[in-house]
């Protein structure tokens, strides 16, 4: 069957993420290969000292990256997107979005990058005895009841922006165990929220006042390969607003960026694990066995499947760079030089290459927000050389992609220390579009190979495609054996390792790194 009569059949599957600047839509095959993407660039809003995106911004995202998805459909193959076998919806993960009874969002979409809610989240980790990161809904719910908000007796359902489009598509109030895991902590044995620990949550005097349990505003948690509803009428009408696309079709459960970033990666069997980095950066490594104790900088999530996986997760990685390319794309502008995004961040990442072993003798700091892991509550992006040093756009460039990972090795120290064991590494989102630059930096960091996929590119939005298909395709097996034997089989892969000279190079830098971050906080608290 051609593409286009497989679309014509509505046979294809389609995966949407809401990434933290780009919401994009892909349409897959019955192989899973890509058929065709579209894409909606969206950017978030410091508003009353929080990060957040409006419900406005959330629909015309949802619906613009379908309209691009649906045009391109049209232009390739000269068809209409008018049904599908499946669908998938993604979102970045954690966050809080609470509603009353009348489906009102009571407090504006607090995302993952606030960093508001370090008493809450210290509380609640003492309380479990397990660790409960700033960025976790409940976190933010529990911050919302200290502080007194009014809005918290109204409650009557709670959720992350994945779970909340998916509500809107298909009236279920569901989530897949992955993107719930960064709600609330999951029963290993259940794969399901941990009742224990809602239960000395219920207890808690401050939260008895309230007219509702914990369980009853919570999402219900689905695995990988579930049913999780379908697209209802109103819900075709909000994802295609020229009323072509039909109702009925299937839904999987809603994930997490970090998730469908192991999908992506055929990276949910144990020993394996993957790293992405965008806006933000985290590494997902799935565990052999627990760690031996609780630890501040690692969050305990789990896989679309609901297995265990240790998670280092930072809040900071590639904003400051695009802010440099669009520094040196207005100049470009200003001079009559016509240059588009993707050729700057290719010269740029090559660039990079060229560059000392000492880094030029220059530091750089990529918080725009918070960093939890190195103790920052906000940040500032800082840039700083001595007098002497060797200012030039090389040893610019590669400061600007070692500080990238400068917190998220902070994380990863302490899983080498739990002797947590790593088979392959894998690597997908923006940083490494450029081939081999940013797998080889990332190889240093790490001091093992690292290896990127030829669907890097397509990331999240294809995973959760590939999660969808999944659904209706998985027959008897597992969803790493459906990844390994029906969707990489044949995928091409490039391994890269880095040389001793740029671990050591690395090395070097994260002394300098630790030792400016009294810089850092200066700056902050100016």
């Amino acid at each position: 069957m051609s593409a286009k009569e497989l679309i014509l059949n509505g046979q294809a599957v389609l995966g949407i993420e809401f990434g933290s600047t780009r919401i994009k839509a892909v349409l897959i095959d019955e192989t899973n290969a890509p058929l065709a993407s579209g894409a909606y660039d969206w950017e978030n809003s410091f508003v009353d000292n929080i990060w957040t995106y409006s419900l406005d911004e959330i629909y015309a995202g949802l619906k613009g990256a379908y309209a691009s998805l649906k045009k391109n459909v049209k232009d390739e193959y000269g068809v209409t997107l008018k049904s599908l076998k499946a669908i998938g919806i993604s979102g970045m993960m954690h966050g809080y979005m609470p509603f009353d009874k009348d489906e009102n969002l009571l407090v504006p979409f607090r995302t993952w990058r606030n960093t508001i809610t370090g008493e809450a989240a210290t509380k609640l980790s003492d309380l479990f005895e397990f660790n409960i990161p700033q960025r976790w809904s409940i976190a933010h719910l529990y911050r919302a009841i200290l502080i007194g908000e009014e809005h918290v007796k109204d409650i009557t359902y709670f959720t992350t922006l994945a779970g909340f489009i998916h509500w809107k598509l298909t009236g279920e109030k569901v989530l897949g165990v992955g993107e719930a895991s960064g709600m609330f902590p999951i029963d290993d044995n259940t794969r399901k929220f941990n009742e224990a620990y809602i239960e000395k949550f219920n207890a808690l005097d401050e939260v008895k006042a309230f007219p509702w349990k914990l369980q009853d505003i919570l999402p219900t948690v689905l695995s990988a390969g579930e049913s999780a509803g379908t697209l209802t009428k109103a819900g075709a009408l909000l994802l295609d607003e020229e009323g072509d696309l039909e109702a009925g079709i299937k839904m999987c459960p809603p994930e997490g960026d970090a998730g469908t970033g192991m999908v992506a990666t055929n990276s949910v069997g144990v020993r394996t694990g993957n790293v992405s980095a965008g806006t933000s950066v985290f590494a997902m490594i799935v565990l052999e066995k627990m760690l031996s104790k609780r630890y501040e900088e690692i969050d305990l999530v789990t896989t679309p499947a609901g297995d265990a996986v240790a998670m280092v997760h930072c809040n900071n990685c590639t904003s400051d760079i695009n802010a440099w390319a669009n520094l040196f794309k207005d100049f470009a502008d200003t001079m009559g030089v016509s240059l588009n995004m993707g050729d700057i961040f290719t010269a740029l990442f090559k660039k990079s290459l060229e560059a000392d072993d000492d880094l030029g003798n220059i530091l750089s700091y990529n918080y725009f927000s918070g960093e939890h892991i190195t103790g920052f509550e906000s940040g500032r992006p800082l840039l700083f050389r001595e007098p002497d040093s060797n200012f030039n756009l090389a040893n610019f460039m590669r400061v600007q992609l070692f500080t990238c990972f400068g917190a998220l090795r902070t994380g990863l120290d302490i899983l080498k220390k739990e002797n947590v064991a790593i088979d392959k590494i894998l690597g997908h989102g923006g940083f490494f579009k450029t081939p081999l630059v940013g797998q080889n930096v990332l190889s240093a960091v790490m001091d093992t190979p690292v290896s990127v996929m030829e669907t890097a590119g397509e990331g999240g939005a294809w995973g959760i495609a590939v999660l969808a298909s999944y659904m209706i395709n998985k027959g008897k097996k597992s969803l790493a054996e459906f990844l390994e034997d029906d969707v990489f089989a044949s995928q091409k892969m490039i391994t890269s390792t880095a040389d001793d000279k740029l671990k050591e190079s690395f090395n070097n830098f994260m002394v300098r790194y630790t030792k400016g971050l009294k810089v850092e906080r200066a700056a902050v608290e100016m």
